[in-house]
């Protein structure tokens, strides 16, 4: 019998996905670093099993300006995940990647937009690429979709689609730093049969 809900996950399963925040977090920040031609530092990442509600509040509440990239899973396994950074911390990798100033205000123009979802695009490839390292399962990426708004709102859109699987959801946290300090939330959303095949791909079902 399969996992029904993320609750039913073991601590065996648990401790995996922390090893697979920091092996991506730590490709995702090696690629980031090559991009923006800049060293990066980076702190262990938190993984943590949350209430969807607590969230937000960890990324500074619900009215936090926030630049996401949503995905969608498919190959082996399906889902989706999301990639959040501030806006204001967005813009700067914004200014490092293109070398020059990001407008004021709380919109990007289609440049910036792009930039945004090219730097999102390495980090989550990295995520991804790991997790099908470790699993040996085909693993492909949709195109980014791209939202500038509060956290809010933005985390409405998969709270919907995930509640069919729980109340509970996968983040990784990680933080990193050039000229400032960045926090990057990584939301893993995999469906329930996606669980399933994961941990029969490690030995664990």
């Amino acid at each position: 019998m399969g996992i029904q809900s993320l609750e039913d996950m073991s601590a065996q399963y648990y401790d995996v996905l922390k090893e697979l925040g920091n092996i991506g977090a730590g490709n995702a920040m090696t690629a980031l670093s090559q991009m923006i031609n800049s060293k990066i530092d980076m702190k262990v990442p938190q993984v943590r099993l949350l209430e969807f509600k607590d969230v937000a509040s960890l990324m500074g509440g619900e009215e936090q300006l926030l630049a996401g990239v949503f995905l969608s899973v498919e190959g082996d396994i399906t889902g989706s995940i999301m990639f959040l950074v501030e806006l204001n911390a967005a813009k700067h990798l914004i200014e490092k990647l293109m070398g020059m100033p990001v407008g004021e205000g709380d919109l990007l123009n289609e440049m910036e937009a792009s930039a945004v979802k090219e730097v999102s695009n390495i980090i989550t490839g990295a995520y991804l690429n790991s997790l099908s390292s470790m699993t040996n399962l085909k693993i492909f990426p949709s195109v980014p979709y791209l939202a500038v708004d509060m956290a809010g709102a933005i985390l409405s859109v998969p709270a919907i689609q995930f509640g069919t699987v729980g109340d509970k959801i996968l983040m990784i946290q990680s933080q990193f730093s050039d000229d400032i300090e960045i926090d990057g939330y990584f939301i893993l959303m995999p469906e329930l049969e996606s669980y399933d095949k994961i941990l029969q791909s490690l030995g664990i079902m």
